[in-house]
């Protein structure tokens, strides 16, 4: 219930000490501001993993091959394990129950790309039409390629977007002639990566011509796979390792390496890598959590001994109080009251602050790994419980203490 009487004594007693009332609100602010700052980071660096992990599909599984190190069946170290269609084949029939999406792989580095008088090198890939979304690219012109231009080795090619800068500037690429190493392919499609430029300085080609035109046979260099979406990510990371290892072992065994020759043949798993970057971000963001806690408990400790130093002076007042009929309660809600007060109002400022900063510097910060800090909805809710806890347990002491004052002492002190 609202009681005037006691805002009244509230705002007395804070007017006969303002220094001290707003150094210790200082305290309590500097407590908050830092704890949401801190937050605020560690949620600009998990924007900034996250941001990173986009330029490729969920559960990417990508897998190469190497040199041998260990001989193996009379087959003697130092062998290029060279993959073929048929290791692309293979791992379907015995391993595509657990694929979502799959391409083979392989690249043509510092081809010549012309158009009119626009010439440059860049890098070709052949790839199926699953690749697309392997790369989490956009098309934001034309189309992708697809399973006409496999079948029938058309000589088509979707290029990145800065790639389409470079060589038609402002003019509409798609159906379009350019030449590769003087081969002409039809422009389908222009495609965005969120990878930025490096990725769109490349174009794709369907993966059997290029295999056809540039003379590379039967020759694979990369396999990629997505897996099917697991229910939480400690079953998409078991999943993902365990189709890893598998495909390792039917890849080793198809190309006679021994199975524990891990440079014959590599993979990459961007669910096991990015639970690496994610662990070390929720370490962070736990020491920012426990840095800003502590600035917060150093707060309240100084709330605390100003409000002991309150009841010490008011402890004659409480006497006649309780002469009067207070009861020990009533005593413990007055001190209580006012250290909740205090810091609350403290506490918002110290908020207010913080989130200012936050949204008026946070767009200002380029980084790869760090971007967008912000604090949302549930940490500012978080952030108001704990003003009122600390409040709370900044006052229940000296309150307490207020409530165990007997009124014939209280009278006597000076």
């Amino acid at each position: 219930m609202f009681n005037i009487e006691r805002w009244q004594e509230i705002f007395q007693a804070i007017s006969k000490n303002k220094l001290r009332t707003f150094l210790t609100g200082i305290s309590v602010a500097s407590g908050i501001f830092i704890l949401v700052i801190l937050l605020g980071a560690g949620k600009g660096l998990q924007n900034g993993i996250e941001k990173q992990f986009e330029r490729d599909a969920e559960g990417i599984v990508e897998v190469w091959s190497g040199i041998t190190t260990k001989e193996y069946k009379g087959l003697n170290p130092g062998r290029f394990v060279q993959m073929r269609n048929s290791d692309y084949e293979i791992v379907n029939n015995k391993l595509g129950d657990k694929v979502d999406k799959k391409s083979a792989g392989v690249s043509v580095w510092q081809t010549q790309f012309a158009y009119k008088k626009e010439t440059g090198s860049y890098q070709v890939r052949g790839a199926n039409a699953d690749m697309q979304l392997i790369e989490n690219a956009t098309m934001i012109n034309g189309r992708w390629v697809n399973a006409n231009d496999l079948a029938n080795r058309e000589k088509v090619a979707v290029i990145g977007n800065k790639l389409k800068l470079m060589l038609f500037k402002d003019e509409d690429p798609v159906g379009k002639i350019i030449t590769i190493n003087t081969i002409p392919f039809k422009v389908v499609g222009v495609f965005t990566d969120p990878g930025g430029e490096r990725e769109e300085s490349r174009a794709f080609l369907p993966f059997t011509t290029t295999q056809n035109v540039f003379g590379l046979g039967q020759n694979v260099n990369n396999l990629f796979y997505t897996l099917k979406k697991a229910d939480t990510y400690e079953q998409a990371l078991a999943e993902s390792n365990k189709f890893t290892n598998d495909l390792k072992s039917l890849l080793k065994a198809k190309n006679t390496v021994a199975p524990d020759d891990d440079g014959a043949i590599q993979a990459f798993s961007s669910v096991e890598n990015a639970k690496q970057f994610y662990d070390l971000n929720l370490y962070i963001r736990l020491f920012f959590w426990w840095v800003g806690i502590c600035t917060i408990v150093a707060g309240v400790v100084g709330v605390s001994n100003i409000m002991l130093i309150i009841v010490r002076e008011r402890t004659k007042e409480i006497g006649i109080r309780k002469a009067l009929g207070a009861t020990p309660f009533s005593i413990v809600v007055m001190i209580l009251h006012e250290s909740i007060f205090i810091t609350t109002i403290a506490g918002f400022v110290g908020l207010l602050a913080s989130l200012a900063l936050l949204e008026f510097a946070g767009p200002m910060i380029t980084s790869e790994f760090f971007q967008n800090p912000q604090v949302d909805f549930n940490v500012a809710m978080t952030t108001l419980v704990l003003l009122i806890i600390a409040g709370a347990a900044a006052g229940f002491f000296p309150a307490y203490r207020a409530a165990k004052i007997r009124p014939i002492i209280a009278l006597r002190d000076e």
